[in-house]
C-alpha cells in the first residue's frame, strides 16, 4: 500500500482528503503543522506528500526546501491562487499545485499521475526465505505473517532499501527513532537482535566492527 503524508491545518479538509484516499487504497498520514510535518517526514517513509502552503510554524514553501533534497513528490494544495505562487511551488521541485476548493475526484486523479510518473509500486523484497511487502507493512515466511513491530518493520525496511552498506548506527537510529542518538545507546543494537530472532535473518544482518550492520545480500 502506497503512503501518503497529508499536511493541512484545516481539519475538516484534512480528514475529508484522508478518507477519501484511504477509500481509494492508500495508507494516509497528516499533519497539521509544518513542523509536526517535518517531525514526520524525518522519521516515516512516505511515496507521496500532499502539502498545503499556509501552515502554523513552517510554511509550505519552507518545508519543501528540505522535502526536495529528499526526492519525495510533492503536491501543493492550498487557497493561494496567484499565478506567481503556482510559479514558485512549480519551480522548487512541486510535481502538481491544486487550488481549493478543488474535486476530490480531480486530487485522487492527479495523485495517481504522480505516482504512475514515479512508478510507484508496491515495494516487495525477497531474502532469506521471507517476502517483505514494505508498502503495506506486511513480512511472510511460507505464508504465514510475522508479528514485527512498527519500528522493527520500519527498520528492516532500512535495510532492504540500502542492501551491502554498512550503516553506522547513528544513521540507523536517526533513520527510523529520528533525533539523535545519545551515548551508550543500546536501542539499535536491540532491536536488530530481535528483528534477527523474528525473521531468522541471523546470516545476512551482519555486524560491522565500530561502524553499525549491514544486510548482506546476493544477486
Amino acid at each position: 500500500m502506497l503512503r501518503i503524508l497529508i499536511v493541512d491545518d484545516e481539519r475538516p479538509i484534512l480528514n475529508l482528503i484522508r478518507i477519501s484516499l484511504s477509500n481509494a487504497g492508500y495508507f494516509c498520514d497528516t499533519a497539521e503543522d509544518g513542523n509536526q510535518a517535518l517531525e514526520k517526514i524525518d522519521t516515516g517513509i512516505y511515496d507521496l506528500i500532499l502539502l498545503d502552503v499556509m501552515l502554523p510554524g513552517m510554511d509550505g514553501f519552507e518545508l519543501m526546501e528540505y522535502i526536495r533534497t529528499l526526492e519525495i513528490p510533492v503536491i501543493f494544495l492550498t487557497a493561494k491562487n496567484a499565478v506567481k505562487d503556482r510559479v514558485k511551488g512549480l519551480r522548487m521541485g512541486a510535481e502538481d499545485y491544486i487550488v481549493k476548493p478543488f474535486e476530490i475526484a480531480e486530487l485522487i486523479a492527479r495523485v495517481e499521475v504522480v505516482m504512475r510518473r514515479y512508478n510507484k509500486t508496491e515495494e516487495i523484497f525477497h531474502i532469506g526465505g521471507l517476502t517483505v511487502n514494505c508498502s503495506s507493512m506486511k513480512a511472510e515466511r511460507d505464508g504465514k505473517e510475522i508479528p514485527l513491530t512498527p519500528k522493527e518493520f520500519e527498520l528492516l525496511c532500512l535495510f532492504l532499501r540500502t542492501p551491502n552498506v554498512a550503516l553506522h548506527r547513528e544513521k540507523i537510529y536517526e533513520r527510523v527513532w529520528g533525533g539523535e542518538m545519545q551515548y551508550g545507546s543500546k536501542t539499535v543494537d536491540l532491536h536488530v537482535q530481535r528483528l534477527r530472532k523474528k525473521t531468522g535473518l541471523y546470516e545476512e544482518l551482519q555486524v560491522v566492527k565500530k561502524v553499525g550492520y549491514r544486510l548482506e545480500v546476493h544477486s
